[in-house]
């Protein structure tokens, strides 16, 4: 896809460095604000028994009532501890790379596919139907893969130019594509 309207490049580039702070925080908070202590044992042993909502649960639920199809999953991994020095690292420093990427535009089809990634494997482990299928994690897996697909680093990113010293498959699939190319309509304002 190629964005040729100036106000929509600037759109592009905007969302794509507030979410890329948005992670870049939830990366940060996680590897120095908790003094290097934090783990993601506690949710996964604790917090993917998840919840449903009307209408397929009413009245009172029994306390310790497992939704979540998935949990035995988490639970496992939270007590593997080899497997929670892996998710760790990849939690923590998954999320400052994505932020670093979608806030520079630098490998931001790379980064947005990453991001999509993260965010669908913290939506099944945490299976919140409460309030509906769309919950935050969701929205974020949405808008990460529309920032891939659109080739958001080459609006006000780096991929722009430092894609350009890349194969052509290199910078399909890690930058964001050749912003020259039409691969389908412009996205043209009806003005």
């Amino acid at each position: 896809m190629h964005v040729v309207d100036r106000p929509h490049q600037l759109g592009i580039g905007l969302l794509r460095a507030v979410v890329g702070v948005i992670f870049l925080w939830a990366g940060l908070e996680k590897l120095i604000g908790g003094g290097g202590e934090w783990s993601a044992a506690g949710f996964l042993q604790f917090g993917t028994g998840g919840t449903l909502g009307w209408p397929f649960v009413t009245g009172e639920v029994a306390e310790g009532t497992v939704f979540n199809p998935t949990h035995d999953i988490w639970v496992g991994f939270a007590g593997n501890e080899t497997a929670m020095t892996v998710v760790n690292f990849l939690v923590m420093f998954g999320q400052v790379g994505i932020g670093v990427s979608l806030i520079l535009g630098l490998l931001t089809r790379f980064g947005a596919t990453m991001g999509t990634l993260m965010m669908l494997l913290f939506f099944f482990a945490a299976w919140e139907f409460e309030f509906g299928i769309v919950n935050q994690h969701l929205t974020y897996a949405v808008v990460t893969a529309f920032l891939g697909f659109v080739g958001a680093g080459n609006y006000y990113g780096l991929d722009r130019v430092v894609g350009q010293s890349f194969s052509p498959g290199l910078r399909r699939w890690l930058f964001s594509g050749d912003p020259a190319e039409e691969h389908g309509p412009a996205l043209r304002s009806a003005a």
